[in-house]
This record gives structure tokens, sequence and C-alpha cells, in this order.
């Protein structure tokens, strides 16, 4: 019988090889969603605008840091008859209940904006279902009403995020345009950016502390309404089922 002595070289060359291998095996344990859309290509989008023939838009507020102006935004909406789409942090919702309440008393829909406000795409499907459903029992404890819409914050996705939300029954939304609010950049830059941009089936984000936002906001409603623009709230404009959404992020109806 032959006996082989290895190398102290050949024994290092070995356990290096064991423990790249096992590190493989971990990280391919953990991020196995990431992993198969490597291989299989297939990087999902969330909902940015919708393909549609009829002048129908979404504007929506993100909610999170403040509420100062939210009465102003809730007093112009009013008196354009518009009703809109306020995402909503679970922080916010701690620390604001009776606007909560408000919102939806004035009928506009609420979308859940997370419970943290994390990167989402840094979670792993336990924490993303923790996120959603958190900040969605607090919203429904308020209101009565299940929020079906999800915004995630920093607009951070991945295939998980959207996989996971799909199986809560939770549509991801993103937007097609950004007003740019939070640059402060005064009310004409505004008004200018998202009536330029709007277009059939567009998704308009705004922020609901947004500095200027009680003087832009009523100038943006006039000139979209003015180009005969419907404006709806989200759920309204987007399809439920039978659709596909394509490289762009804009929503199809599968005919």
């Amino acid at each position: 019988m032959k006996i082989f002595i290895l190398s102290k070289k050949t024994v290092y060359a070995v356990v290096i090889v064991l423990l790249v291998v096992i590190a493989l095996a971990v990280f391919a344990t953990n991020y196995k969603h990431e992993v198969a859309s490597v291989f299989t290509n297939t990087k999902k989008l969330p909902i940015y605008s919708v393909d549609t023939n009829e002048k129908k838009v979404s504007i929506s507020f993100d909610a999170a840091w403040g509420d100062e102006f939210t009465n102003d935004i809730l007093d112009t909406l009013d008196k354009y008859n518009v009703k809109s789409t306020f995402f909503l942090v679970g922080f916010w919702v701690d620390k604001y209940p009776d606007m909560v309440q408000k919102i939806h008393e004035k009928g506009h829909e609420i979308g859940n904006h997370s419970s943290t406000h994390p990167h989402m795409s840094k979670l792993s499907k336990e924490q993303i279902i923790t996120e959603l459903k958190t900040t969605n029992d607090k919203i429904e404890a308020i209101t009565g009403y299940h929020p079906i819409v999800f915004r995630p914050p920093f607009g951070d996705y991945n295939n998980l995020l959207i996989e996971t939300a799909k199986e809560l029954g939770i549509y991801t939304i993103q937007w097609d345009v950004d007003s740019l609010d939070w640059k402060e950049m005064g009310v004409k830059p505004v008004v200018d950016r998202v009536s330029k941009n709007t277009k059939n089936g567009s998704i308009v984000l705004f922020h609901n502390n947004a500095k200027h936002i009680s003087e832009f906001l009523p100038l943006v409603i006039e000139q979209l309404q003015g180009q005969g623009f419907e404006i709806v709230p989200i759920s309204e404009l987007i399809y439920k089922d039978n659709y596909t959404i394509d490289h762009s992020g804009k929503q199809k109806k599968i005919k």
C-alpha cells in the first residue's frame, strides 16, 4: 500500500479550495434570487408608467419626514377635484395618525412606502415581508383600508422585492416623471418639468414636505388639466391582471 504525503503547499491549496466552495455555497443559499437573476437574465421591473390611449395620469406624494404642507396639499386637491395616491412610511403613520385618517376620508389612495425607509434591495425576503406587512397593518388599523400599491424608498428594488410584494398582492410602483421637488429649485422649474414630461399613463412623483409644494401644486394641476388629462389614483391607472412590463417599466395590457 502506497502512502501519499502531501506537502504544506498542497494542504494549503486544498484548504483554500474547500473554503471557497463553502463560501460559494453559503452565498448561493442566501442570495439564490440574485444568483438566479444573473444566470437567467430576467430582471424584473416595477410599474413606472402605463400604456394607455386614455388621457389619464396619476400624481403621487411620498410622505416620510414631516406634514407641515400636507393640509395645503389636501386643500389644493379638493379645490381641483383631484384624487391622488399618498405613499406613507410606517413611522410617519405612527407620528401622524390623524393625518392618515384625513387623507383617507378625503378619498385619496394610501400606498405603502415601507416601515423604516430602508434600501429594500439589501433585505432578505423575511425582512421585506416585515417592512410591507407592518405598514399595511398600521394603515389598515387606522383607516380600514388595505393598501395594494407600494413604492420602495430611494426607488431601490430587486427581483426579490418585486416577487415578494406580488406574493402579498401588492403592486410595486415607481414613476416616469420626477418633479425633483426635493431639490428646492423653486416653482417654475417644477411646473415646467412636470407639464412638459407628463403623457398618457404617466406617474408623477412629488414629496408631501417639498418646500414650495403649496405654490407649485396648483399650477401643475392647472397645466395638466389644461392639457386634457384626468388625474386619478394609481390603483385606477394600472392594470390589475393580464399585463406585461416592458424594458422601460411601462405596463402594457395583454390583448
